[in-house]
């Protein structure tokens, strides 16, 4: 067994707590060769970074803490693939002809086709931006199971058994279905039509227990036949069920929607207990993941394909930032991404790498140690670091990948963070593939994401337009020679030489002074802060360009 890190001992964070729990409960049930933990999915659509949370992260990384306490665990992702189609019109709009798609409206997802058709169904289309990426955020220890594939073994051995109790099965499910209890005689299972290809509607009127088949009549379409029970559905809750019976689930987390008293969960644990005679997993519920663009929040939704999919994010940030920010927070608060805030979230987990290795606090043992342990687990591939490795600001690399000309990235780019500090002379092999990678992804940031004063392009020539607006070339005259006699060309010399520079401005001279230099430099009267963007400049050019600037309009104006 590995012994636990100090910041694990200390019992500060809500998955410690969570674990101690679970681990509880688990050995309370008596002992197995190996604990089965499960999350589930249904691909209706997108499937977004939302979806990573409870399902996946929170799942395997409690599986990973529990296997360092010695407990064999083996993880499950199960995929609800035969779930019907809903024809949501932001499902259809994925067709070249929406109108046309309304014919696959309550087809099981997975006989859905590609709408680009580019794989063989809908489910493994829109699984191709989630399930590839699995491994970059986890350990990839993860095994993926599908309903409809279950319907062929198991799950339709578990249809067989549901029908058997249908009574007992039928009394417990009315008592949370309200005003509308299925009658006496209902048959829990729904056949695909052989006709319209619909599961959804679809009523059972008898079972072939020998010929494992079950008898039909279509509401849609009015087709009666036989369907083999591979090629049915059973009612939701008892699918919910069968799959911790198949699987032999010990711990499962599950969404708010499904965590009211007296709601789904609780019914499914009736099932479980009461009609199947089994102990239901341990779990805990999680909020959902919401984004925000340009200011407007919305939840992510897979049907609404309202989504950030994991290989967008990983194209603009690391998995550990992401895996920091879900362990971060308590899985029952809400979290809201924005793409836009990406060098805030690298902020906030360079932070805690300090404070995990020592060379920064947040003046609370207790937090200290929140954090520690929380960027500890943001670690998809185990163990971080041995030592404190080097930290590009992100926003400052962004900056950095758009002046760099493309042929010369990414070794200039890691040549000019050497040059300003940000990238040690001689670094480690952790810290140059994370500056690497950094380089890359904050330049597809830039470019897709970055607020506008983020976004860079140094003209070779300024527009004359933008030369007219600046108000004092004398005094960007001067600058040039204040930053030429500059010995250490860094953001902290610039910082320090800008603030002399402007000692003794009123307040709005010191906002019309850094117009001018924002449009001496890049043509426009904003930009990002000043002294981290002349730092990633070549002195020279800097010199060159405010002298040959202010030169120019001083001849001008004085012909003038």
């Amino acid at each position: 067994m590995a012994s636990e890190s100090k910041w694990a001992r200390s019992r500060v964070h809500w998955i410690d707590k969570l674990a101690d729990e679970v681990e509880e409960k688990l050995r309370s049930r008596g002992g197995k060769d190996a604990y089965v933990f499960n999350g589930g999915l249904s691909v209706s659509g997108a499937q977004h970074i939302g979806r990573l949370r409870g399902e996946v992260i929170l799942v395997e990384t409690l599986r990973r803490i529990l296997e360092g306490r010695g407990l064999k665990v083996k993880q499950y992702l199960t995929l609800y693939t035969q779930d019907p189609w809903k024809g949501k019109e932001s499902q259809r709009r994925a067709f070249p002809d929406p109108e046309g798609a309304r014919r696959y409206t309550g087809w099981p997802l997975v006989r859905v086709p590609d709408p680009q058709g580019c794989h063989e169904n809908w489910v493994e289309h829109y699984w191709s931006d989630f399930g590839p990426y699995l491994g970059e955020f986890t350990d990839g220890r993860i095994e993926v199971v599908k309903t409809h594939e279950l319907y062929a073994g198991p799950l339709g051995d578990f249809a067989l058994l549901s029908v058997r109790l249908r009574d007992k099965v039928r009394s417990v499910i009315n008592k949370y279905r309200g005003r509308k209890p299925y009658p006496e005689g209902w048959i829990p299972v729904e056949a695909r039509c052989g006709r319209c290809g619909r599961i959804d509607t679809t009523e059972a009127l008898e079972v072939d227990e020998a010929g494992r088949r079950v008898r039909y009549r279509c509401r849609n379409c009015g087709h009666e036949g036989w369907a083999p029970l591979g090629d049915t559905k059973l009612n939701w809750r008892l699918e919910w069920v069968g799959v911790w019976r198949i699987l032999s689930v010990d711990f499962e987390p599950y969404g708010k929607d499904h965590a009211t008293p007296g709601g789904s969960r609780d019914s499914c644990v009736d099932l479980a207990v009461n009609v199947f005679g089994f102990q239901p997993p341990a779990g805990t519920w999680y909020e959902w993941v919401a984004m925000r663009v340009d200011g407007r929040e919305m939840d992510m939704t897979s049907s609404g394909f309202v989504s950030i999919t994991p290989r967008e994010w990983l194209e603009v940030a690391h998995p550990q930032i992401l895996r920091f920010l879900y362990l971060y927070h308590k899985p029952q608060r809400k979290i809201v991404i924005d793409m836009a805030e990406i060098p805030n979230y690298y902020e906030m987990y360079y932070k805690a790498e300090r404070v995990y290795f020592g060379v920064d606090t947040t003046g609370s043992d207790e937090e200290d140690a929140y954090l520690a342990r929380t960027y500890e687990l943001s670690h998809p591939k185990g163990a971080p670091p041995e030592r404190l490795p080097s930290q590009p600001p992100y926003a400052h690399t962004a900056i950095l990948a758009q002046i760099i000309p493309g042929e010369l990235l990414p070794g200039e780019a890691l040549r000019r963070l050497q040059l300003t500090g940000h990238l040690s002379r001689d670094p480690d092999r952790y810290s140059l593939e994370w500056a690497e990678s950094l380089v890359e992804r904050a330049g597809r940031w830039a470019r897709r994401y970055a607020p506008q004063r983020l976004r860079i392009s140094i003209p070779e020539t300024i527009p004359r337009q933008a030369l007219e607006g600046i108000e004092s070339p004398e005094r960007l005259a001067r600058l040039a020679s204040v930053l030429e006699s500059l010995e250490e060309w860094s953001e902290t010399s610039i910082k320090e030489a800008l603030t002399r520079f402007g000692e003794g401005m009123t307040g709005r001279e010191r906002r019309r002074f850094y117009r001018d230099l924002y449009l001496a430099l890049l043509g426009r009267p904003e930009g990002p802060r000043a002294a981290p963007l002349l730092s990633l400049l070549p002195k020279e050019w800097v010199v060159e360009r405010l002298r040959s600037v202010a030169s120019g309009l001083l001849e001008d104006r004085g012909g003038e």
